[in-house]
């Protein structure tokens, strides 16, 4: 229920701690972080630029110019977000659903193309090409002012195409053979009394490794959240250890090519500390690769980072003078390090990414889509532009997207 629900989450998480850092004395209210980031979503989401269809290029792509086609996210129309898909030419775009509700979010299968996605509470499947449109799971109505207790998040696919993960009152798994769901962890939920419910511990996919044995999964809590790896094939859930001021969750992660790491970072000054962090997948071990203040009187800034297959590190990285502001938009330079995050590293191109919500990596890592905002208040979504590692020019794509997904 986010972009991805959790990306906006971290939007949420960063103008809650930007209040508290303006405002130090004062002490904002409990607040409901699902229904939030339910509200923030449907703002955003409704001002978000109609794509064209076929934009002009900046400069002509070849016909592969994308190793693979690019789901995402943009208004129809009517105002609502639907699925569409950028082909590997990197100007056909074509659209896939056609749904009377906003799609909430997504994801695709890589072994066909076909897109799993939230709507109306409803998660749906469609062929790659936007045929046999099916209703898997219903999640009934929505309690306006308990949304998490029945709400419908972040559906993942499995590598293999057999599964797909969802969050509904837990982590739940879809079995496209026998066409049932079977639910593994039920989220935690306090009863206070006189109809006030809060979430203790809820839990909703992110995304699976490579080989498909393991699944990070979002912890979500009444405020904050963390992350998790799940084991499919034995029902074992691995928590976090040695993470005290590390901020892993919400989507902010990428697996490790073999699986064995999953790697985070955290772009954002507040109430948590930026840096850049990696994750033992057999135990939760949580290693800072790069500090947040390393004690200079300096913070570090890291973002999206990417293990490539050559073993080394690429991300997003500024170093700026500590101030007591809250800083969320800082300078940020695409980087390349050894895999420790830090020796030889190496700014890749001139250009700063202060207004970039996301982005995704190239599998090989020769180069990075970024969706700059259009203006600095909005923070989910943008312009996409192709950002090349070795220095080559940029490459204008499509005016809009969010929720960036390789298809097959």
């Amino acid at each position: 229920m986010k972009k991805k629900i959790l990306l906006a989450l971290i939007v949420l998480l960063a103008g809650m701690l930007a209040c508290s850092v303006a405002n130090p004395a004062s002490t904002p209210a409990p607040v409901n972080v699902e229904t939030i980031v339910a509200e923030t979503f449907a703002a955003l989401t409704s001002t978000v630029p109609e794509i064209n269809a076929t934009p002009p290029p900046a400069t002509e792509p070849s016909v592969e110019l994308l190793p693979h086609s690019m789901y995402f996210l943009n208004n129809d129309g009517a105002g609502l977000a639907q699925v569409y898909r950028l082909e590997k030419d990197g100007k056909t775009v074509t659209q896939l659903t056609f749904e009377p509700a906003k799609v909430e979010d997504h994801d695709v299968s890589l072994v066909d193309g076909s897109v799993v996605y939230v709507s109306d509470n409803k998660l749906y499947t469609v062929n790659a090409d936007g045929s046999n449109r099916s209703m898997i799971v219903d999640g009934g109505p929505l309690d306006a002012n308990n949304p998490f207790l029945s709400n419908i998040t972040s559906p993942v696919w499995s590598p293999n195409g057999q599964t797909i993960a969802y969050g509904h009152k837990g982590l739940n798994f879809y079995s496209i053979a026998s066409g049932q769901s079977n639910r593994v962890l039920d989220n935690d939920i306090d009863d206070l009394g006189n109809d006030l419910l809060v979430p203790r511990e809820m839990y909703w996919p992110e995304k699976y490794s490579a080989d498909g044995s393991k699944l990070v999964i979002t912890l979500g809590y009444y405020e904050g959240a963390s992350a998790a790896i799940y084991y499919p094939n034995g029902n074992a859930l691995v928590r976090l250890s040695n993470d005290a001021g590390a901020f892993i969750c919400c989507g902010f992660t990428e697996w490790s090519a073999d699986g064995s790491a999953l790697y985070s970072a955290y772009p954002y000054m507040g109430m948590f500390m930026p840096g850049l962090w990696r994750v033992d997948a057999a135990n939760g071990a949580v290693t800072t690769l790069v500090n947040g203040d390393p004690g200079d009187g300096t913070f570090n800034y890291a973002d999206a980072p990417y293990p490539a297959p050559d073993g080394q590190l690429y991300y997003f990285f500024a170093n700026m003078p500590n101030t007591s502001e809250f800083i969320n938009r800082p300078p940020l330079q695409l980087v390349r390090a050894d895999g420790n995050g830090v020796s030889n590293r190496t700014v890749l191109r001139p250009e700063t990414f202060e207004l970039m919500n996301e982005s995704l990596w190239a599998p090989d890592a020769s180069f990075v889509l970024a969706a700059m905002a259009p203006i600095q208040d909005v923070y989910q979504g943008g312009r996409v532009d192709m950002y090349y590692t070795d220095g080559q020019p940029v490459i204008s794509l499509i005016p809009f997207a969010m929720e960036m997904k390789w298809g097959p």
